[in-house]
C-alpha cells in the first residue's frame, strides 16, 4: 500500500512571508492548498474596487491567487465578511492593536477556520507566514503560544520561517517535514526574507512590510472610531467600504459627508448614492460629495462650499453647485471655501 502523502492548509496573504513559507513547505514534498481569507477590510479589496488609480496600466490582481499561480499552488479564498465584523472586529476578546487591528482575535478566527476545514478535508497540519517578533501585537511568544492553545492547534501550526526558535511541531518530529531545512527568522527586518525569495526565484511579490489590512491604519481607524461612536454597532459591510474612500468631514451627530478625491473614487461613491444625498458641480471638474443624515439649510450651503473648494471651479468667486437630497433636487451658487479652519475642526 502506497504511503500517505502529507498534506498541509497553509495562510496566505499574498505577501512575501506567507508566499515563502508554502514555497518551503513545498519544497519538503508536502501537498499545500492555500486559504485566503476575505474580511472585507483587505487593502486589495480597495485596489479591486477603485483600480490603481496611480497606474492605470498595471491591472488589479489578488496577490494570493498570483503567489499560488508562481508556485503552482491551489489558493482558495473564503468569504468570512459577514462574521468577521460583528464577531471579531467590534468585539475583540484580546483587544486592539495600533488602530482598530484585532489582531491576536482575528488569527484566532482564521485559525478556527482553517482548522474546520483540516478536519473536513484530512489535511495533516497547518502553516503560516508569521516570523517571531516581527508585529508587536500577535508575532511574540506568548501570544503566539496563546494562539495555539485557544485554536487547539498546539503541535499542529508550523511557522517555517521561525522554526529554529520555537519548540518543534508535531510535522517536524514525525518527519513530515526536514526541521534543518526551515528557518529561525526573527525580528521585523526583510533582509533574510528577500535573499530567500532571490533563491527561489521569486521577483514579483507585494513590497514587504506594506500591510495587507486597513485596520492598523491610523486614518481609518479614526474614521471607523467616528462610525461606531455616531452610529453605535448597528454598522454593515457598505459602512465598512465607504471608510475607504474620500475625505470624511462630521457636520454633526447626525450629519457626515464623503468628498471623493479623482476619478475612480467618484465612480465607486455614485454605487452608493440611494438612500443618500448628493452634491455635485457640473460645469468643472468636480468630486462628488454624498451625504449621511439630515442635513439643514446652513449644512447643505456649506457641503456645497466644501465641494466646490474641491472642484476645478476653486478659483472662481461663485459657481452653480447641484444638489439632491430626500428626492429632491436643486443647484446653489456659492463660493468655493476657500483657506477655513472649520475643515481642520470637522475632518475625520
Amino acid at each position: 500500500m502506497p504511503e500517505k502523502k502529507i498534506r498541509a492548509l497553509g495562510l496566505m496573504s499574498g505577501g512575501l512571508d506567507s508566499t515563502l513559507a508554502a514555497n518551503l513547505i513545498q519544497n519538503l514534498g508536502v501537498e499545500v492548498l492555500g486559504l485566503h481569507f476575505s474580511t472585507g477590510f483587505c487593502v486589495a479589496d480597495r485596489h479591486r474596487l477603485l483600480g490603481n488609480f496611480n497606474n492605470r496600466d498595471k491591472p488589479y490582481r489578488n496577490d494570493a491567487l498570483h503567489a499560488g499561480a508562481q508556485l503552482e499552488v491551489p489558493v482558495e479564498i473564503i468569504d468570512i465578511k459577514d462574521r468577521y465584523l460583528p464577531e471579531v472586529v467590534l468585539n475583540p476578546k484580546h483587544g486592539y492593536g495600533s488602530g482598530m487591528n484585532p489582531c491576536i482575535d482575528c488569527r484566532i478566527f482564521m485559525l478556527h477556520r482553517a482548522k474546520e476545514i483540516m478536519a473536513e478535508r484530512d489535511y495533516d497540519f497547518i502553516f503560516t507566514g508569521e516570523v517571531l517578533g516581527q508585529r508587536p501585537m500577535s508575532q511574540r511568544r506568548p501570544p503566539m503560544h496563546m494562539i495555539e492553545k485557544e485554536t487547539g492547534l498546539e503541535g499542529l501550526l508550523l511557522r517555517p520561517l521561525s522554526a529554529h526558535v520555537m519548540p518543534p511541531t508535531i510535522p517536524e518530529e514525525k518527519g513530515w517535514v526536514d526541521r534543518d531545512k526551515l528557518h529561525g527568522i526573527v525580528g521585523r527586518g526583510r533582509h533574510k526574507q528577500m535573499q530567500l525569495a532571490e533563491e527561489f526565484g521569486l521577483v514579483d511579490y507585494p513590497q514587504p512590510a506594506g500591510g495587507c489590512c486597513f485596520l492598523p491604519d491610523e486614518n481609518y481607524s479614526r474614521k471607523l472610531r467616528d462610525l461606531l461612536t455616531f452610529n453605535g454597532p448597528d454598522v454593515d459591510p457598505d459602512d465598512m467600504m465607504l471608510l475607504k474612500v474620500g475625505r470624511h468631514f462630521r457636520l454633526g451627530d447626525d450629519v457626515k459627508i464623503i468628498v471623493g478625491r479623482h476619478e475612480s473614487e467618484n465612480d465607486f461613491l455614485e454605487r452608493f448614492r440611494d438612500g443618500r444625498g448628493s452634491v455635485w458641480v457640473e460645469d468643472y471638474s468636480s468630486p462628488l460629495t454624498l451625504i449621511e443624515g439630515p442635513l439643514s439649510a446652513a449644512d447643505l450651503e456649506f457641503t456645497c462650499q466644501i465641494t466646490a473648494r474641491y472642484s476645478a471651479g476653486r478659483n472662481e468667486s461663485e459657481i452653480p453647485v447641484h444638489w439632491q437630497v430626500d428626492g429632491e433636487q436643486g443647484q446653489l451658487r456659492v463660493q468655493p471655501l476657500g483657506e477655513d479652519r472649520r475643515l481642520d475642526e470637522i475632518r475625520i
